[in-house]
Formats: structure tokens, sequence, C-alpha cells
């Protein structure tokens, strides 16, 4: 993956943190995000869910809608990667709290 650290990003990434609720992220994406924009997004993170449960492609092209190439690229970076795996694993701490 290529090197994408900015001073930019870090002041986003700052940013999000400090939202303290699910309606502030709506607040703040719906200025920051078309609606495709973070239905995309939603629908990757969908997918890894999936994937991460053991759904094959078919499964997730027809739950969450998207193509079998934007899930082969969450898969590979699912299994790559680490941006995902730390997602998962972070939700299904809380979860099981």
């Amino acid at each position: 993956m290529t090197n994408f650290h900015s001073k930019s990003i870090d002041r986003l990434f700052e940013v999000i943190l400090r939202l303290e609720n699910t309606e502030d992220c709506y607040r703040f994406f719906e200025d920051v995000c078309t609606i495709k924009e973070l239905t995309d997004m939603a629908q990757r993170l969908d997918a890894a869910f999936l994937l991460d449960e053991g759904a094959n492609y078919q499964t997730v092209s027809q739950e969450v809608g998207i193509s079998t190439a934007t899930i082969s690229r969450v898969s590979k970076c699912l299994k790559y990667g680490t941006g995902y795996r730390q997602a998962i694993d972070k939700t299904k701490e809380t979860t099981e709290q």
C-alpha cells in the first residue's frame, strides 16, 4: 500500500477521533462525504465482517450489493492489511463485553 500520511490526513483522523457519538459522526460525515461515499465505505466494512465470518463472495455480493471486484479488494486488505482486522477485532471486543 502506498504511504499517504500527511498533516492534513492526520488532522482529519484526529477530528474523527474526537467525535463523541453516532450523531456527531452523522453531522460531520454528511458535510465531508457524499451519501455515495459513505454508503461505499459502509458496504466495504459490511463485506469485511461477512468475509471474516466465512461468507463466500456470492453471498457477500447478494447481501451487501457490491461487485465481486470490490469484495476481492476487501478480502485482500482483510488478509494482508491491518485496518479491517483491527476494526473487526475491536468491534468484537466491545460487543463481547
